[in-house]
């Protein structure tokens, strides 16, 4: 078996950003069947992985390539008093197990507590784990991040994270190919997380199941690192196997500004990042175009991230992408009605990270626009740095003075309310407003309703107490 980067890579026709690294890591394809995949780098969480290194045990297996894991554990872990045992039993047994596992088996682990400890998808691109070029997978969908480095990542189940460890190799059918074009300037207080909301609020949660993405446009190439991460990151919301950017200067600057670049790699490496583009008369099975300055602030109305609208619109009295017993149980999950205005709504959380928006980029926007005012009495905020780098970041450049002086505190790094698997709970008919990724029945608690919105948004409502257009501030 071959190290995906000795890979050949030139057919001597036009190709896709996706098709360039499928190729270079394809290692045989089943006549009619899927494609055996070489895979650079594999993130193992806490949640997923446990009955993955079972089963390896079970087979007498050894990891292939241990140096190509990384463990990391974010799902279950508490963000305050990590110094002390996770109180919650199963949440503690799958954080120790997972260390357990990566002792046994002789992989790198950033346990809890660990400079490096954060969430995967926030830590492996801020580290230099994650690269342009490479095939990255994870037990998360949400591993469609890493894609906005110029790589080809996706989420797999256990039984693949067990195939990966055992292999280094992956069984996956080809997708087919989606280019999204985004061109103009956006608009006051428009964001990555807005265009990710507007895009799906367009396609639908489906408008993309069966492709892979990749992001283009005047638009996109203006985006920092961090932009582009959270726009990645929600490509699965729009049913996508995964999203990529193709690498470039922001790229390559947020590259040698985070981890080095030249110690690090090679000349001959760096020369082939710059190769990771889709060449000009490369075809897409599908091409959609938007323009940036049809995007404002958004939020979402109902129970999954494609009932969106812009924050000062009205619920519609449809979804396109939703029947119509679909959009009628989550208006009454969420108690609003069709035609309703969100604005001025009363809200009772805010929730400020995740691997969406937990970054320094989103608590730099945050702190901005919160900076001399205060917390509304209202609101309990939730504030989480994506990883300690980010954490450490915040600090630096005085970001904490601003938010605590505005009445906020800073949680320590982990996945916190985006999901309800640690104590970071919504409880049940509250509203948050929330810069996660999805807004499902009970995602963030039993009976929670979450108001998903980029870090300009929730700061409004955190100031107001109530959903807020953040141009009027």
């Amino acid at each position: 078996m071959r190290n995906g980067n000795n890979f050949r890579d030139d057919n001597g026709s036009a190709r896709t950003l996706f098709d360039k690294i499928w190729d270079r890591h394809t290692v045989t394809t089943l006549e009619d069947g899927p494609t055996q995949l070489y895979i650079d780098r594999m993130y193992c969480h806490e949640v997923t992985s446990p009955q993955a290194f079972a089963g390896l045990r079970q087979r007498g297996l050894k990891v292939f390539r241990p140096k190509q894991i990384t463990c990391i554990p974010d799902h279950n872990i508490p963000t305050v008093n990590q110094e002390q045992p996770i109180r919650d039993t199963v949440s503690r047994n799958q954080v120790e197990t997972l260390g357990r596992n990566a002792g046994d088996f002789g992989l790198t682990c950033y346990p809890v507590g660990h400079p490096k400890n954060g969430i995967i998808h926030v830590v492996g691109p801020e580290n230099g784990l994650t690269l342009p070029g490479m095939t990255i997978v994870c037990g998360d969908s949400h591993t469609s991040t890493h894609g906005a480095m110029g790589a080809l990542a996706f989420g797999i189940g256990t039984s693949e994270v067990e195939m990966v460890l055992a292999t280094q190799c992956v069984f996956q059918s080809r997708p087919k190919t989606m280019r999204i074009t985004i061109d103009g300037k956006l608009g006051k207080c428009v964001g990555a997380k807005d265009i990710a909301l507007y895009i799906i609020s367009q396609i639908g949660t489906g408008g993309a199941t069966g492709y892979f993405i990749e992001y283009a446009g005047e638009t996109v190439r203006n985006l920092s690192m961090e932009g582009r991460l959270t726009l990645c990151n929600l490509s699965i919301e729009s049913g996508a196997r995964g999203g990529m950017i193709a690498p470039d200067e922001t790229t390559f600057e947020y590259i040698t500004k985070t981890v080095g670049a030249q110690p690090l790699f090679s000349e001959k490496e760096m020369k082939y990042w710059e190769t990771l583009y889709s060449d000009s008369g490369s075809v897409f099975d599908k091409e959609i175009a938007f323009r940036a300055e049809d995007i404002e602030p958004m939020i979402t109305y109902g129970t999954n991230p494609g009932m969106g609208m812009t924050v000062n619109g009205k619920i519609p009295n449809h979804c396109g992408h939703s029947s119509g017993e679909t959009v009628k149980r989550a208006l009454d999950y969420m108690g609003f009605r069709a035609g309703e205005k969100l604005t001025g709504k009363p809200v009772d959380y805010i929730f400020l990270g995740s691997c969406t928006n937990g970054r320094i980029e989103d608590f730099r926007a945050f702190a901005g626009l919160v900076s001399g005012r205060r917390k509304a009495d209202n609101i309990t905020a939730w504030l989480v740095p994506g990883s300690w780098h980010v954490s450490e970041q915040i600090r630096e450049e005085g970001l904490d003075r601003m938010l605590i002086e505005a009445g906020f505190e800073i949680r320590q790094p982990g996945c916190s309310a985006c999901l309800a698997m640690n104590d970071d709970k919504i409880p049940a008919g509250k509203y948050a407003v929330s810069t996660s990724n999805r807004n499902f029945e009970g995602r963030q608690g039993p009976g929670a309703r979450t108001i998903l919105a980029g870090p300009l948004v929730a700061a409004a409502a955190a100031i107001t107490g109530v959903i807020t257009d953040p141009r009027e501030i």
